[in-house]
């Protein structure tokens, strides 16, 4: 146990190798997976995530014939997500269902498939027909109502038929279900009774700056609403610099909230992460907005997740990105490891094993079959973090507010004396 006190993790990478068979007969038993006979092609066969995700019979507002993605308009009730829906400790709002970035690790690709599943089943019984008829949706339950913006390739009430069915984990990243009426129904529906004191975070599930905002601007209204209230415990996840854009509004909410960007970055290498976030935004582009909110007078840090075991959990890669932040004067630094739970296997273990094939049974042997990182790991990687904070000069007290706002909860796997070691 040295090691783990000392930070090591190098057994992610080299420990308990010896018998790779071994190891990979082990992990096929667990997950399906197998190889084709030498010479051919790789072929990994994964548990299905879930059924496959049919057409969708939901209003386009645009498509990207590029990238192969589609944008509907979902009908919304609420946008916020309270903590006894989520089991965090914050609430929570997306204004959008699914992301372009592509994330191999990203956990929300649950999220999409339970949407779409919801919502797709209120519309069933629409024609399978294009029709620019938008009184077809009226049998949808809680449509949303109010102006459509018109797109230049496809009006709101043009039907989309997509020629085959998405696994969920293509849904997740090219059917983009957009909450074209949020910042609407947000101001009909927030009661900063109801929240308690508890923060409200944007951008839980999916990037509130992903590719589809600049078009539709859906964060910087939600963003522009919020200036209708005072005193409120505000967050902001995102990778993307396009949340500079917002510069202007998150001054001014500043000014009456408490407000704290995340930006969200796991490693400075970008032709690592391009083999892990394939339309992810550029590691110092992201730095680069950092600066800029800082510069601007936004209260912003260093969101250093997923922390991916064996792969950025390195003691120099983490140090890297902490000087890159304190160089451009972020306020503080927190990690999160990799949740890693069923919905994600299907989409991240196939990567993990064609990119990094050495390090898949040690996954096997940290996770098991939940969605954390084993307690020994997870003691160790805080240490390593809690070490460099200190180092860089990031207040421990600060950054450990931070992560129980993003956290929102205690882990069930933490011990009540762990507690001084973390963030």
């Amino acid at each position: 146990m040295a090691e783990w006190r000392n930070g090591g993790m190098a057994e992610w990478r080299n420990g308990g190798m010896a018998d790779r068979k071994s190891a990979e007969s082990d992990v096929q038993n667990k997950t399906g997976w197998r190889r084709r006979e030498k010479g051919e092609r790789l072929q990994l066969e994964f548990p299905s995530a879930g059924p496959p995700v049919r057409r969708s019979a939901l209003p386009v507002l645009d498509t990207r014939a590029g990238r192969g993605s589609t944008f509907h308009q979902v009908p919304v009730k609420t946008v916020l997500n309270s903590p006894a829906t989520t089991g965090m400790g914050f609430w929570s709002l997306n204004p959008y269902v699914g992301c372009e970035f592509g994330c191999s690790y990203c956990y929300a690709r649950e999220t999409h498939r339970w949407v779409s599943e919801r919502t797709e089943g209120k519309v069933s019984g629409v024609r399978d027909q294009v029709s620019g008829d938008g009184n077809q949706v009226s049998g949808v339950r809680d449509q949303v109502s109010g102006d459509k913006d018109q797109s230049e390739e496809n009006g709101p009430d043009t039907w989309h038929l997509t020629p085959d069915t998405l696994s969920p984990a293509e849904a997740f990243e090219h059917r983009i279900y957009v909450k074209t009426d949020a910042a609407d129904v947000l101001r009909r529906t927030l009661d900063p009774v109801k929240l308690a004191g508890a923060s409200l975070v944007i951008g839980t599930a999916t990037d509130p700056y992903q590719p589809a905002e600049r078009k539709f601007k859906l964060t910087r209204s939600i963003l522009e609403a919020l200036l209708g209230w005072r005193g409120l415990s505000l967050g902001l996840i995102t990778k993307s610099p396009l949340v500079t854009r917002d510069l202007d509004v998150l001054q001014r909410l500043s000014e009456r909230h408490e407000v704290s960007v995340n930006i969200s970055l796991a490693s400075l290498k970008a032709p690592l992460l391009r083999r892990l976030e394939r339309r992810s935004p550029a590691p110092h582009a992201r730095i680069r907005a950092l600066k800029t909110l800082i510069d601007g007078g936004i209260h912003t840090g260093l969101l250093i997740a997923p922390i991916l075991p064996g792969i950025t959990d390195d003691r120099a890669g983490l140090a890297t990105l902490m000087r890159a932040a304190k160089a451009v004067g972020a306020k503080y630094a927190v990690g999160q490891p990799l949740r890693l739970g069923p919905a994600i296997v299907p989409q991240f273990m196939p990567v993990l094993e064609q990119e990094f094939p050495e390090l898949v049974e040690r996954y096997h042997k940290h996770y098991g079959h939940g969605n954390y990182v084993s307690a020994e790991y997870q003691k160790a990687l805080m240490h390593r973090l809690h070490q460099l904070q200190e180092e860089f000069g990031f207040p421990v007290a600060e950054s450990r507010r931070r992560r129980e706002q993003l956290e929102g909860r205690q882990p069930r796997w933490m011990k009540a004396e762990w507690q001084a070691t973390l963030l």
